[in-house]
C-alpha cells in the first residue's frame, strides 16, 4: 500500500519569506530615487541676470582694482606701480579729512534720521483726523530728485534764510551758514534728514502697525503710562525695524553725494567734501589710479562695517 503526502502541508518556519513594510510587492520593479528636476526657466532668469552683474559690476570692479597698482591718469599710458597710492593715500590730508566728515555726517544724520522717523511714524499710526492725507504730505519728500532739492535749498539757505534773519535782527543767520566751514554741515544734515526721513518712517509704521492692540489694552490695564509703554512695549518690539533702518541709513549715508554739490559743493574750501566726491573728482581730473585707489580701500572698510553690523545682530538675536 501506499501512502500520499497532504496537498495543504504547510511550509516550514524556516522557508517562509517575510517581506518588510518598505519593501516593493512582488513581481514590482525595484524603487528609484527620483531627484526634483529643476524648471528650466529658472536657468533662463538666472543667467541672464548673473552676466549682466558680471559684466556691469564685477569686471569694471575687477579693472579698477587692476588700475589701482599703476599710476594710470584715465588717459594715456601707464605702469605697474604697485601699493604706491594705497600708502600715498593714508598720507594724504586732505583723503582723512573726506573720511572724517564721511563718517560724522553718516553717524549723525543717521541718528537724526530715526529719531525724527520714529516720532512721525508714531504721530501718523496714531488715531488722527485726515491721517491719509497727512501720510501722504510726509511722504514727498522721498519721490524728489535729492540733486533738485539741494538746488532749492542752497536758493533757501543763501538768500531767503538770511533776508528773513536780517528783517527780524537774528545776526548770526544773516549770512548764508553754506558759507561757513563750521556750520554748512549742519544744512547739509537738515536737507539730508527732510528726504530721508520718509523712506524711514514708511518702514517705522510697518513696524507699529505690527504690533496687536491687545498688548497695549493689557498695559493701560496695568496702568502704564505712553513714555513706559514705549520704552518697555513698543521699541523692543520693533527693534528688528529700527535694526534695518539704522544699516540701511548708515550705509546709504556713506556714499552721499548729490545733496553735497547741490549745496556746498565740498566747501567752503573742502570742510564738507565726502570721500565720494573725493573719488570722483579724481575721475575727471586726471588722478584715476590714485583715486581708484581709495575706492577700494573705502569699499573694503564699508564691507567691515557691513559684516560688524550683521555680526552685532546675530548676538542680540534679531530677526529681520
Amino acid at each position: 500500500m501506499t501512502t500520499t503526502s497532504s496537498v495543504g502541508q504547510a511550509t516550514p518556519p524556516s522557508t517562509r519569506h517575510t517581506a518588510s513594510a518598505d519593501s516593493p510587492p512582488v513581481g514590482s520593479p525595484p524603487l528609484r530615487q527620483t531627484r526634483d528636476k529643476v524648471d528650466p526657466t529658472f536657468y533662463w532668469m538666472l543667467i541672464p541676470v548673473l552676466a549682466l552683474f558680471a559684466f556691469f559690476i564685477t569686471l569694471p570692479a575687477l579693472v579698477g582694482v587692476f588700475f589701482s597698482l599703476t599710476n594710470y591718469a584715465g588717459y594715456g599710458d601707464w605702469k605697474f606701480i604697485g601699493l604706491t597710492n594705497y600708502v600715498n593715500i593714508f598720507k594724504d590730508p586732505a583723503v582723512l579729512q573726506s573720511y572724517l566728515f564721511t563718517f560724522f555726517f553718516a553717524l549723525t544724520t543717521t541718528v537724526v534720521v530715526n529719531v525724527v522717523s520714529l516720532a512721525i511714524a508714531l504721530g501718523l499710526n496714531a488715531k488722527i483726523k485726515w491721517r491719509t492725507g497727512i501720510r501722504t504730505v510726509f511722504f514727498i519728500p522721498m519721490v524728489l530728485s535729492a540733486l533738485i532739492v539741494s538746488f532749492v535749498f542752497n536758493y533757501l539757505f543763501s538768500n531767503t534764510l538770511p533776508v528773513l534773519a536780517e528783517r527780524f535782527g537774528l545776526t548770526p543767520l544773516a549770512s548764508s551758514i553754506l558759507a561757513n566751514e563750521n556750520l554748512a554741515w549742519i544744512a547739509i544734515v537738515l536737507v539730508t534728514v527732510w528726504q530721508a526721513a520718509p523712506g524711514a518712517t514708511i518702514i517705522y509704521l510697518a513696524g507699529l502697525q505690527s504690533v496687536p492692540s491687545e498688548v497695549y489694552e493689557a498695559a493701560d490695564l496695568d496702568g502704564a503710562g505712553s513714555w513706559r509703554q514705549f520704552t518697555h512695549l513698543t521699541l523692543p518690539l520693533i527693534l528688528g525695524y529700527l535694526v534695518i533702518n539704522v544699516i540701511l541709513g548708515f550705509k546709504g549715508f556713506l556714499g552721499t553725494y548729490e545733496i553735497i554739490v547741490g549745496l556746498t559743493g565740498g566747501g567752503p574750501g573742502m570742510a564738507t567734501q565726502s570721500v565720494a566726491m573725493r573719488i570722483f573728482s579724481g575721475f575727471t581730473g586726471g588722478d584715476y589710479s590714485y583715486q581708484m585707489a581709495n575706492a577700494v580701500i573705502y569699499f573694503l572698510i564699508t564691507l567691515l562695517i557691513s559684516v560688524i553690523q550683521l555680526r552685532l545682530i546675530q548676538r542680540r538675536g534679531v530677526s529681520l
